[in-house]
């Protein structure tokens, strides 16, 4: 039995496909199929059901991939032993994120981290939803709500704040807005509300306000356009800087307060680069917020 085939073995168990797996691989989905059944023979087994759907993990391909995903950490800190005695990070990592940290936070952060470490990669995967560990979809995850099952582990990074804003251009020529009841005769820009895929997000719900004039699954476009005038909505504290125009409305009535969590694969706790990695962007986030909030 081969090292690779059993990791082309947990590439399509995570996607489900050959195709899936082989663009992931960059391989040709033929010779996936050719390591699989390979494998397959090696362990005598049947391990996938097989379909025009796809390949699912029959009985026997759910035990072994346990072993297989221990084989990948054992392999992984071996790697890491022998990259990182130097004590500097190396190689990718991909780090999932909601994109308001992923477009606020990370780039500074993660360009800092890869300019202290020459060898490093970071992938930043931006996404407006949970992502799933245990299909690898990335090595690790930031979140705004700790998860309550599965083989994860999870660490508190920093807390931040989140105030009601809008643009000043905007705030000379719209009615005025004194107190919470005021905001009825102003546009709302906020989440697209069956698209909020964490209760943490459902600040307007939190607010009172159950009609939004203008929405969006994305916190980037939400900030567009608010950075262009277009009404109020609910603002991280650390992104206001990158709009030198937009101001805080109602601070003393709205006020929220959120934190970001870093997950991680239960299995991966025995990864040393992983773990020097954890640390180190921890530390680099909660430095950045409070930058930034500093000059909200």
């Amino acid at each position: 039995m081969q090292w690779d085939d059993m990791r082309i073995f947990l590439s399509v168990a995570r996607h489900d496909s050959l195709s899936g797996a082989a663009r992931a691989l960059k391989l040709d989905a033929a010779t996936v199929g050719r390591r699989i059944a390979r494998l397959e023979g090696d362990v005598g087994a049947i391990l996938f059901v097989k379909s025009p759907q796809g390949y699912l993990l029959n009985e026997a391909g759910q035990r072994f991939v346990a072993h297989a995903e221990r084989a990948e950490q054992a392999m992984s800190a071996a790697s890491d032993e022998l990259r990182g005695k130097g004590g500097g990070l190396s190689g990718p990592i991909r780090l999932g994120a909601p994109d308001g940290c992923a477009n606020f936070l990370l780039p500074r952060v993660c360009a800092q981290l890869v300019a202290q470490n020459p060898g490093l990669e970071v992938q930043v995967v931006a996404l407006p939803r949970v992502f799933n560990l245990s299909r690898r979809e990335a090595d690790m995850a930031i979140a705004v709500s700790p998860p309550t099952g599965g083989r994860v582990t999870v660490q508190k990074i920093a807390d931040y704040q989140l105030h009601l804003a809008a643009h000043r251009d905007y705030l000379a020529k719209a009615p005025p807005l004194a107190t919470r009841a005021d905001l009825n005769a102003h546009p709302i820009v906020g989440y697209i509300p069956d698209m909020i895929f964490d209760k943490e997000l459902d600040y307007l719900g939190e607010v009172g306000i159950d009609r939004v004039a203008l929405s969006s699954n994305s916190v980037a476009v939400q900030f567009q356009w608010l950075a262009q005038g277009c009404g109020v909505g609910i603002v991280h504290d650390f992104a206001l800087p990158a709009a030198p125009g937009l101001v805080r409305v109602l601070r003393d009535e709205v006020a929220l307060s959120r934190t970001f969590w870093l997950i991680r694969h239960g299995d991966d706790r025995r990864v040393a680069r992983l773990n020097r990695f954890a640390a180190a962007l921890g530390a680099a986030l909660r430095a950045e917020i409070a930058r930034l909030e500093a000059l909200a």
